[in-house]
């Protein structure tokens, strides 16, 4: 068999992570993002696949209200800080804030003209203020409670503004009154939505009273009260579309009486976590769901069940409801062969999903991703989307371990253990429960299936017993769950066990548990074979090599082992990570494995070598779960922090782009040389920049600054720097400047810099002020050094004048003026004259170097003579 190559990186793709944290949101007009709150920033999040387009950043405070334009292009936002913010979605910046309720805003809505924002405050205030102007246009006061929500009337021409309060009342007002023109009194409870009909006449009013009341906008009267018998949160108003019509035909032969007013449709949420369709004529309820599709708590907690709020999507897209547990749900609405309007759910979009504890791959193909996080179901996630597919919901504690496999039928299964003490096994395409296993006395934290026969699994428990559960008579539909049956049972650590393995073979089990022990079992009847003794701190997790008989092991102890299953003996101890070790799993038919821990790394090993080739740094928490594909080796991360992280194998890839920039390097480096041998600098400049390549540029500017040739063209390749390169050449230009021999260039090339630039350009570059300090220094010195050199060259000069080596500037000034002065005189014999002058100016040198030579002979023979006095003296 070829061996696999190796695998030297590996590329993050963050594909999960926590973008909804509960609290306010709002859809875009198209229902193409979703911005909601995430503790105290805002994510916006593309609603096919549950990505963060992008992330805004608050004030460190809770954001309580948000709102969009009707263009969707800006943002308004508000927190416990009492601060309105607008951003612009174009650039994600703050364009205006101001302050302006006395507590903090709980709601907001924009006008239909995208002019006016409306804010409600816990102050029991209503706001209107102008977009552009940030100023104050209404105060509104008359509400006795919070004021949670607020609504213009969709019509522009119309001028009312809609607000709701804990009050149980809805005040009506008028903009340009500047007045309230209604209260409407009729809820016994907290008001917690309003909706207004398609025509614009009625408006619908839902609380937690249980009931949805009409009102007519004409009168403002009631015209209706429909009983829901259930605690509402939200009501949306049905407006007219191709499946709306069919609906309504079908109402109004449902219905048995008529009012005579226009019938309206409308949807409610609540508490429930169904949605129900309604007919305003005759109250009728036209569609419920049967069944819930918000998963269950298991705490009893009413107000962690149901849907907290809904919004009707444009052109008949669906609806998006949002759940107690941070989840949106998009329902499209499809035709039964009833003729009757239903919304089937078509998306789930996990906002938050706590702590991942345990995931595994899915499938043949590896398409799905089952997950287990803190809470009591499984999520399972398509990869290519990572949006939730579906939920196996059933256990009634928190889910701390899932397996899958195929079956040798081709079923894909998935086996759950969970803080119930029960181990569950699923069928992936029915999303039904198929067994249920009850035994264990402890919280079930291990499990594994087969890996040849695929017809049984292994569980541990904190029970500190390792059971063998059979797959026989597994049912063809999973109508009810039969009773699995443990064929094998033992007592088999003194502490918890937190980690089964099975090996390729179906002949052993290996377990590790918080003992610092793991242990090497026979099948099927769970006979001891071997126990691996040498960690310091609990076992978390145990695998067998694909190919050898030794298994791996990762410690609390911060270290990893490798064991024969043999002898019990440990054949290497691989350290590097500095905390526990939580999970090790194996790569390339055993020649290579990962790790990760609760430092938050992934660490890839090469076994022969004992050498940690690669560590990555993509979680801000401890890396709890990690999930190996068995056919692409694709990886997958799950950590505390919430955050999903795929890992494909990029060694390839990385060798082709090596490949490639090195072909473009020789490309580039020829390019570079000639341009050099033409002297075509400003292109040699520029290749060399892009190859960073200091020395050649050195090379470029020192034949240009010696040749002073070619000096337009230095200038010219110096203006088409950007700013990133600028800052690159001052710095290439501070390392020649610390050495004396090149600082001449260096300083050549600033001043054609700073001749080329504004010195307001200079300093805008980042982080220039550090490099500009660094070339002032050395500068300092080097003219210190110049003017010691001047200086030194004065007493050379005095030196030599006074030696008659050189003649005094000052004579030959004297005798060249007064030639001056007698060659232009104005005598009548002036010829007679020049030449006396120039007779005496003869005999006068002659005299002078007469008087210089005796001048020498004396001061030589004086000198002469006190050497002879001196050694006479001596003798």
């Amino acid at each position: 068999m070829a061996s696999l190559p190796l695998k030297k990186n590996y590329s993050c793709v963050p594909s999960l992570q926590q973008f909804y944290s509960g609290g306010p949101f709002v859809v875009s007009s198209d229902g193409s993002f979703i911005a909601c709150k995430c503790g105290d920033s805002i994510k916006i999040v593309d609603t096919s696949n549950a990505s963060i387009r992008s992330t805004i950043e608050g004030d460190s405070e809770d954001v309580t209200a948000l709102a969009l334009s009707p263009d969707d292009k800006l943002l308004f936002s508000s927190g416990h800080s009492r601060q309105i913010r607008i951003w612009d979605l174009a650039t994600f910046k703050c364009v205006r804030s101001w302050k302006g309720h006395d507590g903090p805003v709980m709601g907001m809505a924009c006008h239909p003209s995208g002019g006016l924002l409306a804010t409600a405050g816990a102050d029991r205030k209503v706001l209107v203020w102008d977009v552009d102007g940030s100023f104050c246009t209404h105060y509104f006061k008359g509400h006795k409670g919070v004021v949670s929500s607020v609504l213009f009337h969709p019509d522009p021409t119309k001028s009312l503004l809609f607000s709701a309060s804990d009050d149980t009342t809805v005040h009506v007002w008028d903009l340009l009154a500047k007045k309230c023109v209604a209260t409407l009194n009729g809820h016994h409870s907290t008001v917690t939505s309003m909706a207004l009909s398609e025509d614009g006449t009625t408006l619908l009013t839902a609380g937690r009273d249980k009931v949805v009341i009409l009102w007519n906008l004409r009168d403002f009267s009631c015209m209706k009260t429909v009983t829901t018998y259930e605690v509402l949160e939200a009501v949306c108003a049905i407006h007219s579309g191709p499946l709306l019509s069919s609906c309504l035909s079908s109402c109004k032969q449902k219905t048995g009486k008529k009012t005579g007013l226009p019938a309206i449709c409308f949807i409610t949420v609540g508490e429930r976590g169904v949605v129900r369709i309604w007919n305003s004529e005759g109250a009728v309820c036209l569609f419920e769901q049967k069944s819930s599709d918000v998963t269950p708590s298991s705490d009893g907690d009413e107000s962690k069940r149901g849907f907290t709020a809904a919004v009707m999507l444009p052109s008949d897209k669906g609806l998006l409801c949002v759940t107690a547990d941070q989840e949106f749900l998009l329902y499209s609405p499809v035709m039964v062969p009833e003729w009757t309007l239903e919304f089937v759910l078509s998306k789930r979009l996990v906002g938050y999903n706590d702590e991942i504890v345990d995931m595994k791959f899915l499938g043949d193909e590896e398409q799905f991703l089952a997950v287990a996080t803190n809470i009591e179901q499984v999520r399972v996630y398509d990869v290519a989307s990572m949006s939730c597919s579906y939920v196996l919901a059933g256990h009634t504690g928190i889910v701390l371990c899932v397996d899958t496999c195929v079956s040798s039928c081709g079923r894909t299964l998935i086996v759950t253990g969970s803080k119930d003490n029960t181990v569950r096994l699923w069928e992936s395409e029915s999303r039904c429960c198929l067994g249920l296993g009850i035994g264990h006395m402890g919280s079930i934290g291990a499990i594994a299936f087969s890996k040849k026969r695929k017809d049984f699994f292994v569980s541990g428990s904190s029970d500190r017993t390792l059971k063998v559960w059979t797959l026989d008579g597994l049912p063809d539909n999973g109508e009810q769950p039969i009773n699995l049956k443990a064929k094998a049972g033992v007592a088999a650590h003194d502490k918890d066990i937190n980690s089964v393995a099975v090996a390729p073979n179906d002949s052993l089990v290996c377990s590790g548990s918080q003992d610092r022990t793991a242990c090497v079992w026979r099948l099927p009847d769970l006979v001891p074979v071997v126990v691996l003794k040498g960690h310091k701190r609990g076992v978390w997790s145990v695998e067998f090599s694909p190919v050898d008989q030794c298994v791996i092991t990762a410690s609390g102890d911060k270290t990893i082992k490798i064991w024969a299953i043999s002898n019990g003996s440990c054949l290497k101890t691989f350290e590097g990570h500095t905390t526990s070790v939580l999970r090790a799993s194996f790569l390339t038919r055993g020649t290579q494995f990962v790790s990760c821990g609760a430092d938050g790394l992934l660490k890839l090993w090469m076994v022969k070598t004992d050498e940690c080739i690669a560590t990555y740094d993509q979680h801000e928490n401890k890396v709890y779960a990690l999930a190996v594909g068995k056919n692409t080796e694709m990886l997958a991360t799950g950590s505390s922090d919430a955050v999903i992280n795929l890992w494909y194998d990029c060694t390839a890839s990385d060798k082709e782009e090596a490949f490639r920039r090195e072909e473009e390097g020789v490309l580039k480096n020829q390019e570079l040389e000639n341009a050099v041998l033409d002297a075509d600098f400003t292109k040699a400049i520029q290749v060399a920049f892009e190859l960073r390549r200091p020395h050649k540029l050195y090379e470029c500017f020192s034949q240009v600054w010696r040749k002073r040739k070619n000096e337009k063209q230095i200038e010219k390749s110096l203006q088409t720097l950007g700013k990133e390169e600028l800052k690159l050449l001052f710095e290439y230009v501070r390392e020649w400047n610390t050495k004396p021999k090149l600082c001449h260039v260096a300083h050549f090339v600033l001043s054609k810099v700073f001749s080329i630039l504004n010195p307001i350009e200079i300093t805008e570059i980042k982080g220039i002020d550090e490099v500009l300090e660094g070339l002032l220094s050395y500068s300092q010195r080097h003219f210190s050094r110049m003017d010691r050199h001047v200086t030194s060259t004065f007493l050379v000069n005095y030196a030599l004048t006074g030696m008659s080596v050189i003649e005094p500037e000052t004579d030959t000034r004297v005798m060249d003026d007064k030639y001056l002065m007698h060659s232009v005189g104005d005598d009548e014999n002036g010829t007679l004259i020049q030449e006396l002058e120039d007779e005496e100016q003869k005999q006068t040198s002659q005299g002078l170097k007469e008087k210089a030579v005796s001048k020498k002979r004396k001061s030589k023979k004086s000198k002469d003579g006190v050497n002879k006095k001196v050694k006479g003296s001596s003798l």
